[in-house]
C-alpha cells in the first residue's frame, strides 16, 4: 500500500505556490481553490486561454510561455506542475536550482484533500466527471456547501470548481493515470468501474485491477468504499481485496455497493438499488431504494443506462455525505451534464450537435447507446482517437465499438503527452471498419469533416462528436456556420 505524503510545506494562508501548466482543467481549479484559501497563487502555461483569463481576474498572475524569471518574481514556497510538464521546463529547473520544492498535481491535490473533515474521491475508468458532478449537485442541493474539484466545466458553478464551507467536504474526481489516485486521502472513496485503460501507465488489465485495489485500501477503516454489484473488473478487485486482507478484515473500510435488483456483489444484494427503470422521450426514470427502503424517484435528463448507473453511484455518495432524498430528486431532475459529456451543444441544417469525451472503446458503446434511446432519424459520428498508445493497444476494440455506426468520420488521433510514432493513424481505423462491412471515412480538418456531413445530415438527425477536447471544438465550430 502507497504512503501518504505530507506537504513540505504548511498550507496555510500567505503560503506562495506557482503552477507550471495552470491553465489545465484540472489545474485552474486547484489554483483557484489555493487561492480561497488565502495562498498567493501564480502560473504558467504556454498559452492564455479563457481558462487563464479567468484567474486573472481573481487575482493570479499569469505568464504565457515558460520561463526561470517568473520564479525568480515569485519566489514560491512550492511549484506544483501538471503530468503534462517535466523536468526539463526552465521553471522547474530554476526551483530546483533554489531549493524550492517541486510536486506533481496528484500530490498536491492530496494534500489539499486533507485540509477537509470529509473527502468524497470519485474514480473509476469511465463516469467520473458525471458521477462527480451529479453527486456534488446533490450535496449543493441539500446545503452541505460542498467544495468541488471537477475535470470539466459546470454550468451550475460557472467554472470546474465549487468554493465551499472551508475545512468541511470536499468532492472530487480520483484519476487512476500514472496512479495519481494512490496520492489521494478519502472518507468516501468510490470505483465506478474498473476497465484496462492508460496503457501508457498500465501493461494490461491486472495491473489496473491492482491499482484500485491499493486505492481502495487507503481508505481508513472508518471511511466508506462505494463500488458497483455488476461490474466484473471491481469484483475481481473486490475478491483480491479479501485475499490481500485475509483474516484482517477490520483494515476495510465499509462497503457500499449500488446496482440493480437482480446484481450482487460477492454473493449480497446493492445497497443502493435501481427499481423500475423505464425511459421516457429517452430519458431514464426510476426509483431508488437504500438498505431496501424506499428512498427516491429520479427523472434524468441525460440520457443512457451508464448514466443510471452514474446516478446511484452520486446518490451513494451524497447519502454518506448529508445528502437528502428531496435533494436527489430535485438536483438530478435538473442535471443536464458536464461540459463534454453528452453535451447538447447546438444545430447545424436542423441536426441536434452532441458532444462527449468518449475516448475508450467502452465509453464510446456507453455514448452510442444512449445516442439511440433519443428520438432521431439518422445518426452520423465524428471521432477522434486520444493517444497513439491507446489506439495501438486498444485497435480493435474500437473498431468493434464503431462498427455498428451507420457513418462514422475519423479525425487524427490526438495526443498532447506522445510523439507520433508515424507507424499509427486514424485511417487505419477507418480502413478495418470498412473492410468489416461498416461504412467510415477519414477526415484531414474541420472544413473536410465538415464537407462530409454535409453530404449527409437532415433535419431531425445526431451528430455525435466524439473524443478530446481538439475535436469537441469542432461541434462548436460547426454550429457557428449553420
Amino acid at each position: 500500500m502507497s504512503e501518504r505524503q505530507s506537504s513540505p510545506v504548511a498550507l496555510t494562508p500567505g503560503v506562495r505556490v506557482f503552477f507550471i501548466g495552470i491553465g489545465g482543467i484540472s489545474m485552474a481549479g486547484l489554483a483557484e481553490i489555493s487561492r480561497s484559501y488565502g495562498f498567493e497563487v501564480a502560473g504558467s502555461d504556454r498559452h492564455t486561454s479563457p481558462r487563464t483569463d479567468r484567474l486573472a481576474t481573481l487575482g493570479i498572475t499569469i505568464h504565457s510561455g515558460h520561463s526561470a524569471e517568473w520564479i525568480d518574481a515569485f519566489s514560491p514556497d512550492l511549484v506544483v506542475h501538471t503530468a503534462a510538464v517535466h523536468e526539463d521546463n526552465p521553471e522547474w529547473i530554476r526551483a530546483r536550482a533554489l531549493g524550492i520544492p517541486v510536486a506533481d498535481r496528484a500530490d498536491y491535490l492530496g494534500w489539499l484533500n486533507q485540509l477537509f473533515r470529509q473527502v468524497v474521491n470519485i474514480s473509476g475508468t469511465h463516469g467520473k466527471t458525471t458521477t462527480t458532478a451529479m453527486c456534488a449537485s446533490i450535496l449543493v442541493q441539500a446545503d452541505v456547501d460542498p467544495t468541488v474539484h471537477l475535470g470539466a466545466e459546470l454550468a451550475l458553478f460557472g467554472s470546474s470548481v465549487r468554493l465551499g464551507q472551508p475545512g468541511e467536504v470536499m468532492v472530487s474526481e480520483a484519476c487512476e493515470y500514472m496512479k495519481s489516485f494512490l496520492r489521494f486521502y478519502s472518507t468516501t472513496a468510490a470505483i465506478l468501474n474498473i476497465d484496462y485503460d492508460h496503457v501508457d501507465t498500465y501493461a494490461n488489465l491486472d495491473e489496473v485491477v491492482d491499482a484500485f485495489a491499493t486505492f481502495a485500501l487507503l481508505t481508513p477503516p472508518e471511511g466508506t468504499l462505494v463500488v458497483p454489484a455488476f461490474d466484473p473488473g471491481v469484483a475481481t478487485m473486490m475478491d483480491r481485496l479479501a485475499d490481500t486482507v485475509e483474516d484482517d478484515v477490520d483494515r476495510l473500510p465499509r462497503i457500499v455497493s449500488f446496482g440493480m435488483p437482480d446484481d450482487r456483489l460477492r454473493g449480497t444484494p446493492p445497497t443502493v438499488v435501481c427499481t423500475g427503470l423505464r425511459y421516457e422521450s429517452g430519458f431514464p426514470c426510476f426509483d431508488v431504494q437504500i438498505e431496501g427502503l424506499p428512498y427516491a424517484s429520479i427523472r434524468l435528463r441525460v440520457p443512457g443506462e451508464h448514466n443510471v448507473k452514474n446516478a446511484l453511484a452520486a446518490i451513494a455518495c451524497a447519502w454518506l455525505n448529508g445528502g437528502t432524498p428531496e435533494a436527489a430528486e430535485q438536483a438530478l431532475a435538473s442535471y443536464t451534464g458536464a461540459e463534454g459529456r453528452f453535451d447538447v451543444r447546438g444545430t447545424y441544417r436542423g441536426a441536434t450537435v452532441i458532444s462527449d469525451y468518449a475516448h475508450h472503446p467502452s465509453a464510446a458503446r456507453a455514448t452510442l447507446q444512449a445516442a439511440r434511446t433519443l428520438p432521431h432519424n439518422h445518426a452520423w459520428v465524428v471521432f477522434q482517437p486520444l493517444t497513439f498508445s491507446r489506439t495501438r493497444v486498444l485497435f480493435d476494440d474500437f473498431v468493434e465499438a464503431l462498427l455498428p455506426c451507420e457513418y462514422v468520420i475519423f479525425s487524427e488521433i490526438f495526443s498532447d503527452r506522445e510523439t507520433n510514432p508515424g507507424d499509427m493513424s486514424s485511417s487505419m481505423l477507418a480502413d478495418r471498419v470498412n473492410d468489416r462491412g461498416g461504412h467510415a471515412v477519414f477526415a484531414k480538418g474541420f472544413e473536410e469533416i465538415q464537407s462530409l456531413l454535409d453530404a449527409v445530415v437532415s433535419e431531425g438527425d445526431l451528430i455525435l462528436v466524439l473524443g478530446p477536447e481538439d475535436i469537441r471544438e469542432f461541434a462548436d465550430w460547426l454550429i457557428a456556420r449553420a
